[in-house]
């Protein structure tokens, strides 16, 4: 089973590449060419679409660009694989991706090593600033592949697990209630200001000025969820914003997504199958409109980025329970000790923050400049990675994004306040 590298200070980019790339045919690889050509809904893509467009990006902007005389594998792939990049011409319609019974997986599979192979010959001769961004393009597929899966899968009456349930690992008694850590005051820096790799919509460096706050020392468990559920929360109005209660409503919705009640219990469906509801685990597959309604029940709000970056700046982005291989991803319980636990890993945390461009900031030039500044409209902004993240993705700084009313991601939620 494909492990992936750890942080990209580990080994030299050749080696990275292999691991970042072998992880993705791991995701894969207990898939059938069926499994793999299904699109559950819009928003998602079928898992070889995600293979061969990560393989495009590499062919496209590194082979192609940089390597005279590089003939496509297929110059006709380009419509199909290319995902939003309009500076590249015409593409197949999003929704329509689930439609593309061929190419095969198989011939996906060949489209990969053909491209990996020369790309390998010809490492020290590309950029490897482009290199790089390829493989966290290619890591933030392999959690949106497992997203994906899970949605795909979801659909089926059978219920079927794409892995077995891997053993309960053993983090402590039953939560307490939250406690609150104060956080910092006055102004702040923020934003990536490191030597290493970050998105453009990290940065540039700013300054904000922080309020007296708090954050919750874990994020929101499932039991304290039920207990929601159980006092009316999602028959409430006056806890919801008016979009959210209008989306409730039409969509209603009255539970996390992927969850059931059978037998008068609540289960969830995850990648290993139907399980019953943990109440102990991080609540997972919530929208920006029911973690802000949440927090209004209880007495609460969510953090802000700045808040939570602040916060964030201390821990270890390596630390948590992140992606490192092949695997059911699936939320656990909050490790026991002091202070602020599960800032990295586990569950994105929804912030309160639009996802708007920094003071001064700048796309970069070309055609990967469409990467980010483009979505900078109607989306909010999550922290911290999740337990299908891989390890050595995120950081302090990293900053994902998706609309309110999404929620197919491994999405959760700490609580903040004022103080």
């Amino acid at each position: 089973m494909a492990t992936l590298a750890k942080s990209s200070a580990d080994g030299s980019l050749a080696d990275r590449y292999r691991a970042v790339r072998g992880l993705s045919l791991a995701v894969a690889e207990p898939l059938s060419d069926a499994d793999a050509t299904i699109q559950p809904m819009a928003d998602a893509s079928p898992a070889k679409w995600h293979l061969a467009h990560t393989t495009w990006f590499f062919e496209t902007f590194l082979l192609r660009d940089f390597l005279p005389g590089y003939a496509p594998f297929d110059e006709r792939w380009s419509y199909l694989f290319n995902s939003y990049y309009d500076g590249e011409g015409d593409r197949h319609p999003r929704p329509r991706r689930g439609m593309l019974s061929r190419p095969s997986l198989d011939e996906i599979r060949d489209y990969r090593a053909h491209v990996d192979g020369i790309l390998a010959a010809a490492i020290d001769c590309l950029p490897p600033e482009l290199i790089e961004l390829g493989l966290n393009h290619e890591q933030q597929h392999q959690e949106l592949m497992l997203m994906d899966l899970l949605a795909t899968f979801a659909e089926n009456p059978l219920r079927p697990a794409v892995w077995e349930a891997l053993p309960a690992v053993a983090v402590g008694a039953t939560p307490e209630p939250p406690r609150w850590i104060r956080g910092a005051e006055g102004v702040v820096e923020f934003g990536y200001d490191g030597s290493g790799f970050a998105f453009d919509a990290e940065g540039p460096p700013h300054r904000a000025i922080l309020s007296p706050h708090a954050l919750a020392d874990r994020p929101v468990t499932n039991g304290e969820w039920i207990a929601f559920m159980e006092a009316g929360g999602y028959a409430d109005p006056r806890l919801w914003l008016s979009d959210g209660w209008g989306w409730i409503q039409e969509q209603s919705v009255a539970a996390p997504l992927y969850w059931f009640e059978e037998e008068g219990a609540w289960h969830r469906f995850g990648l290993d199958g139907a399980r019953l509801v943990d109440p102990d685990e991080a609540v997972c597959h919530i929208s920006y409109y029911e973690a802000d309604a949440f927090a209004r029940w209880a007495g609460a709000r969510l953090p802000t980025e700045q808040e939570w970056e602040s916060a964030a700046r201390g821990a270890d982005p390596l630390s948590g329970h992140q992606l490192d291989r092949a695997g059911p991803a699936r939320p656990r319980p909050a490790p026991r000790g002091e202070g602020l636990r599960d800032l990295f890993g586990n569950v994105w945390e929804w912030t309160a923050s639009a996802f708007l461009p920094y003071p001064g900031f700048r796309p970069a030039e070309g055609t990967v400049g469409e990467y980010n500044g483009k979505f900078m409209s109607g989306q909010m902004v999550l922290r911290g990675g999740g337990c299908a993240t891989p390890r050595g993705h995120v950081r302090a700084s990293y900053r994902n994004f998706f609309y309110p009313h999404q929620r197919w991601m491994f999405a959760g939620l700490r609580l903040a306040k004022d103080s």
